[in-house]
């Protein structure tokens, strides 16, 4: 049995998008114990030079909706980027996670060989199959921007696992 591109993409993807969602459900219950206003910690990054926490869960977000657009061969949604809140930013996880959803698994499967090229805010332009976007782009992209999150909520105190990262 082969795996399917769907399978290695959408299903993982949805499942650590959840587990962002729990982060940010652990996060809030430690800022209400601590009196920490949630926006406080959405703006926590590890480094100066480093994204905030509720810019880690949108570029995430991005990574997963434009994974699943590209492969399916559908327009990636476009939001505004404005989240600030716990609220807003698992509310845009929900969003995120019904697009997925609603991108047919069949077109997804399709796309092994589809060519898919991606310019960069810097001008850099890259040239994938789909396999390739998948597996050298896309997920490495996502985990980067997801373990960022959970880092940058750990390192200020909020009790996370392991077992919260592998979801």
């Amino acid at each position: 049995m082969s795996l399917s591109l769907h399978t290695q993409s959408v299903p993982v993807l949805v499942k650590h998008l959840r587990a962002l969602s729990t982060f940010i459900d652990k996060a809030a219950a430690f800022c209400a114990d601590k009196k920490i206003d949630d926006v406080v910690m959405t703006n926590m990054r590890l480094a100066p030079d480093m994204f905030a926490f509720s810019r880690q869960i949108q570029i995430a977000g991005d990574m997963a909706k434009g994974c699943a657009a590209r492969l399916g061969g559908v327009e990636i949604p476009k939001y505004e980027d404005t989240e600030q809140t716990f609220d807003e930013l698992k509310a845009r996880i929900a969003k995120t996670i019904a697009f997925m959803e609603s991108v047919p698994s069949a077109q997804i499967d399709a796309a092994v060989e589809k060519p898919i090229e991606i310019k960069t805010g810097n001008g850099k332009t890259f040239n994938f199959t789909g396999v390739t976007y998948l597996n050298s782009w896309a997920l490495p992209n996502f985990y980067f921007h997801f373990t960022t999150a959970y880092n940058i909520l750990r390192h200020n105190g909020v009790p996370l696992t392991k077992g919260d990262y592998l979801a």
